[in-house]
């Protein structure tokens, strides 16, 4: 039996093959050795060839117990590729941490940027281990039926608009010259102008 897997843009050529035992004949022998010859010849010299008895896994003939679900690194990997095992381990760890700290999650005395310092440091972690890189749907965030508004006024975050509007405070001095003549009607906004509106937003003085 052969298998071929491609793998770090290479291919991997895997022959199962039991060699003769003993007792064999060395016809049967001298057939088996130059039949592998000849498979093993057909790979090109850029790919990898592995030899193995069994690609079934046996021990002393006896194929060992299948697991559907094997625990690597921190992930869930079932054995029908399915993802709900990893998200349900997911859930279930962090439920496990959240437990752990309602002491001080639901303490009143503690400030609530506090607590989400302390949900960012460990729950998230936890339940995000390895994940930096996966893909997540708008929808689901929408999901939460939260106003954006409600969750940058609780922990005091300021809209990415404000934000541009002090990296332009911050540019003070950087005018743009614009040539040619004045157009008829009302003048366009300069970036001045939006310089001092943005100064007063945030408070800033010239001096």
């Amino acid at each position: 039996m052969k298998i071929v897997v491609a793998a770090n843009e290479r291919l991997y050529h895997f022959f199962s093959a039991y060699a003769p035992q003993t007792g064999c004949s060395d016809q049967a022998k001298k057939e088996f050795w130059s039949l592998l010859d000849e498979k093993t010849a057909e790979v090109p010299p850029k790919d990898v060839i592995i030899v193995a008895g069994d690609l079934n896994g046996q021990i002393n003939g006896t194929e060992p117990a299948r697991t559907s679900v094997f625990k690597y690194l921190g992930s869930a990997i079932a054995s029908d590729g399915g993802l709900m095992v990893e998200v349900n381990s997911r859930v279930s760890t962090a439920w496990s941490k959240w437990c752990s700290l309602t002491g001080v999650l639901c303490d009143k005395k503690i400030p609530e940027r506090f607590k989400s310092k302390i949900y960012r440091a460990v729950i998230r972690q936890v339940s995000m281990y390895g994940d930096e890189d996966a893909a997540l749907d708008g929808w689901v965030t929408r999901m939460n039926r939260v106003r954006n508004e409600d969750i940058r006024q609780k922990f005091d975050v300021a809209p990415i608009a404000d934000w541009g509007k002090e990296d332009s405070v911050r540019m003070i001095g950087l005018e743009l010259e614009v040539s040619g003549k004045r157009p008829r009607g009302r003048p366009k906004q300069r970036w001045s102008d939006t310089l001092h509106t943005d100064m007063k937003v945030t408070d800033v003085h010239p001096d």
